[in-house]
């Protein structure tokens, strides 16, 4: 597992510092490739205690992620999804709303439009990298509750 360590002032200066030696630390491109849902983000911004908000409600944590998010539109592929990463950074970029009993909520046209968005990114990038991994950008749009037909592969 890796973890970068986000601080308040690289959030404040949309500094991306931190993914950039870690995507370098990798290895090639074929390597890189080859490590996916390795990543995960310790967020280091403070808040007074009454403060109610997640950290994917304060504004300036969602727009260091949108940044990131242009530069590294595939990022989601080394996030660790198992521990709940992939739905985090979505609702960094997302309209969304918590709920108490039921958890984080997405604008359904909005996750539809993310969903399909990284998958048309993924498959690119992955092919670009020389490896083909439908079955794992299937898992990643299961998460998000989508199936896709491996027909649909075909067609990219």
């Amino acid at each position: 597992m890796i973890v970068i360590t986000l601080t308040p002032k690289q959030i404040h200066t949309l500094d991306l510092s931190p993914v950039k030696s870690t995507i370098a630390s990798l290895g090639t491109n074929q390597e890189i490739s080859k490590a996916g849902q390795t990543i995960k983000f310790q967020i280091e911004f403070p808040r007074d205690e009454n403060d109610p908000r997640e950290l994917s409600e304060i504004p300036e944590i969602r727009l260091w992620f949108v940044r990131l998010d242009s530069v590294y539109p595939w990022m989601p592929f080394f996030l660790d999804w198992q521990s709940g990463e992939l739905a985090r950074y979505a609702s960094m970029l997302l309209p969304h709303e918590f709920s108490r009993r039921e958890g984080i909520q997405f604008n359904p046209e909005a996750l539809e439009l993310f969903v399909m968005n990284k998958v048309f990114v993924l498959t690119d990038w992955l092919q670009q990298q020389g490896v083909s991994r439908p079955a794992l950008l299937k898992s990643m749009a299961q998460l998000f509750g989508y199936e896709l037909a491996d027909s649909f592969f075909e067609l990219i």
